[in-house]
């Protein structure tokens, strides 16, 4: 990866593992990374950035490059998302529409 921001051990972990799956998802197709280009509708090299985990691609195309190579994307049960979706609705039903920034407590009299 040769982008400059700090990325969290888990973050490189995850594009690590994401990168691995979608190649050897496209090589177990017997697709080049031209032919998994073209399905995705980017470039060549967007497909080999994706293939080394570069976190500057755009998430969507990670993730249309991995449906396209038969990589699961949560868990493949339509009900099991569906749960976790309805979770998550909840979730966000009972919490803040915002955040706010903390405000800094001036206690210097």
């Amino acid at each position: 990866m040769n982008n400059t921001r700090a990325l969290s051990g888990a973050t490189t972990e995850a594009l690590a593992l994401m990168a691995t799956a979608v190649r050897a998802g496209r090589l177990g197709r017997g697709w080049t990374v031209g032919e998994l280009a073209e399905r995705v509708g980017v470039s060549r090299p967007t497909i080999v950035k994706i293939e080394r985990g570069d976190p500057g691609v755009a998430l969507g195309t990670v993730f249309e490059s991995a449906v396209l190579v038969g990589v699961p994307l949560f868990d493949p049960s339509p009900d099991v998302r569906a749960q976790y979706r309805a979770r998550m609705t909840t979730e966000l039903a009972l919490l803040p529409t915002a955040a706010r920034p903390r405000r800094k407590i001036d206690d210097d009299f």
